[in-house]
């Protein structure tokens, strides 16, 4: 049995992943009384909407030949792509802020944000794994520079507000 994924799919778990994401920021600000702090997450929530923008952009950017979505075999164990995002980063859970429980300090956020972040850069090398095509493989590596654009701007936060 194997499985792949087109760039088109791919795209529609980037999309899933940066909407979790934006559910995880808001929530984080709902935690915090603190007008700055509030401000700061919901500012990361935007950030992640944005993402989202751009992978549905570049998405909208493909051949017909990319949009097509695989038919999967009868025995293919993975699910559908979106959910698949589910599995990843923001989303093992249902909900992906469920784990932030006003517990953490906005510090320990922000770190754990770094965290997701970079683990969604992984999870994204690992799909190319899945997309045979090497134009497919390159629009991956498009997502990937702008998660890695996401945790400079994370980091930077880290040190201005920790």
């Amino acid at each position: 049995m194997t499985v792949t994924f087109n760039a088109y799919e791919v795209f529609e778990i980037a999309e899933q992943i940066e909407r979790n994401g934006t559910n995880f920021y808001i929530k984080a600000a709902e935690l915090f009384d603190d007008p700055k702090t509030c401000q700061m997450f919901l500012r990361l929530a935007e950030w992640e909407k944005q993402h989202e923008q751009t992978f549905a952009r570049m998405k909208e950017q493909l051949s017909e030949k990319d949009r097509q979505l695989n038919t999967p075999e009868p025995d293919d164990l993975l699910p559908d792509p979106r959910v698949m995002a589910g599995m990843a980063v923001f989303g093992i859970r249902s909900e992906p802020a469920e784990e932030l429980r006003g517990r953490q300090s906005r510090t320990d956020i922000l770190r754990r944000a770094v965290e997701k972040e970079k683990d969604s850069i992984v999870f994204y090398h690992g799909l190319k794994e899945f997309v045979p095509a090497e134009a497919d493989k390159e629009k991956i590596d498009d997502i990937i520079k702008e998660e890695m654009k996401h945790i400079v701007t994370l980091d930077q936060s880290l040190k201005e507000n920790g």
